[in-house]
């Protein structure tokens, strides 16, 4: 069975800064994602990026004039009817503005006629986010419930550089429907005091102290994971293995680099645990040898041999450690072409495992690693199909996440003879 993912109406605000541009694969996320979202952009964010396009990706109509619809009184009603707000990219006047509580435009109004949870994710040149009026405004606005995601540091407009970059689209989309989540009165704290341990991200393996043997895994499902768990109450220790995403707040990290080090970590915090999700991409291998110099072409030659050696299993390891009143899920992440094919590996892969839920889901060069989106199938101990969810890696994790509160809750009402592998 899957469990329905909430519809929320989300309004986009779109200021005017050359980041306007990355505020279309925002509104992609969320419309792809299910949710209903509507566009209010300012004037000059439409100087950066035309109106046919937003409607085009949000199928609403874009709202920009503070005197439309006056009838309808749609200065009003836009913001009383989300459920959740989105500004980006905020510039350094929009922060300005809200701090001062300006409603000059539409957008200004949404904003003070809304009592959903506000989300902004700031723009500027570097100058103008340490300004002493912006970090005032900024800290204001965070003191009056404003959530803010960014700004990261990296390339800015022409050839500046630092800090004042808009965060990436995965990064603000996660974080706001996690806000969203949190806001719900129906909220769910189902994971209240829970002790979750979580490895994310992908190991690497070096060859010299230039390369590596690793793989494409961005990260990106485990850190949602963590990030949903925290906001359903759970207490989070994330084992990050090179994870290519802002990590969530509120989260407990231990950076790895290897599998041996990612082996280590777990070994350490898995006894303090009530649950364990083994999302990370540990290599299978690493090289026999490791040379202390970079590997030269002129001294090898045309071919380049190496020979691997096996590292240790570690989701078996923990499997067999566990305690009886421990949950370990797995991650399978298979090639296979058929649906029946990807059960059959899933199923041998748990077997072999012995852990009590395994996640399966479909990888290839454009699908699972690196993307927003995920599809899986949990599978339990006898290889029965658990749940099956797709959409963002958000609320794939809060799937998944539910089967692990059900089964906490069910633990709780049996003896210890009860739990699966006792004596």
């Amino acid at each position: 069975m899957t469990h329905p993912q909430k519809r929320l109406r989300i309004v986009v605000g779109i200021t005017g800064g050359i980041a306007a541009y990355k505020a279309v694969g925002v509104v992609r996320a969320f419309v792809l994602a299910g949710h209903d979202v509507q566009v209010v952009a300012t004037e000059h964010a439409l100087r950066f990026v035309g109106k046919p396009t937003l409607e085009a990706i949000s199928r609403n109509v874009v709202h920009t004039d503070l005197y439309e619809a006056v009838a309808e009184v749609r200065h009003v009603s836009i913001g009383q009817s989300a459920d959740l707000i989105v500004i980006a990219p905020a510039t350094a006047n929009s922060l300005a503005k809200m701090a001062a509580g300006l409603a000059d435009d539409l957008l200004g109004n949404t904003v003070l006629a809304s009592k959903a949870p506000i989300v902004v994710a700031p723009a500027m040149h570097t100058e103008m986010w340490q300004n002493a009026a912006t970090v005032a405004n900024a800290a204001l606005l965070a003191s009056r419930g404003i959530h803010f995601v960014g700004p990261t540091s990296g390339q800015l407009t022409g050839a500046d550089s630092g800090a004042g970059r808009m965060a990436e689209v995965d990064d603000i989309v996660a974080a706001s429907l996690a806000v969203a989540e949190a806001a719900r009165p129906e909220s769910r704290r189902d994971l209240d005091g829970v002790r979750l341990l979580i490895t994310a991200g992908g190991t690497r393996e070096p060859l010299d102290p230039v390369r590596f043997i690793g793989n494409r895994s961005s990260g990106r499902q485990g850190a949602a994971l963590a990030q949903a768990a925290a906001s359903r109450g759970a207490h989070v220790t994330l084992i990050a293995a090179h994870v290519e995403v802002t990590l969530p707040e509120g989260v407990a990290v231990v950076s790895v680099e290897t599998t041996a080090q990612l082996a280590e970590a777990v070994e350490q915090h898995a006894p303090e645990s009530d649950a364990i999700i083994m999302a990370a991409a540990v290599a299978d291998y690493r090289p026999a040898a490791v040379s202390n110099a970079k590997i030269k072409k002129e001294t090898v030659g045309d071919t380049l041999t190496l020979e691997l050696v096996k590292n240790p299993d570690i989701l078996a390891g923990v499997a067999a450690r566990a305690a009886a009143n421990q949950i370990v899920v797995g991650f399978a992440a298979e090639t296979a072409e058929t649906d029946e094919a990807l059960l059959e590996l899933g199923r041998a892969k748990i077997a072999r495992k012995g852990c009590d839920f395994l996640v399966v889901n479909r990888v290839g060069w454009n699908e699972g690693f690196a993307t927003q989106r995920n599809a899986v199938t949990v599978l339990d101990r006898a290889g029965s199909i658990v749940i099956e969810a797709q959409g963002s890696k958000l609320s794939v994790a809060d799937e998944i996440l539910s089967v692990l509160a059900e089964r906490l809750l069910a633990d709780r009402h049996r003896t210890p003879s009860e739990f699966p592998g006792a004596p």
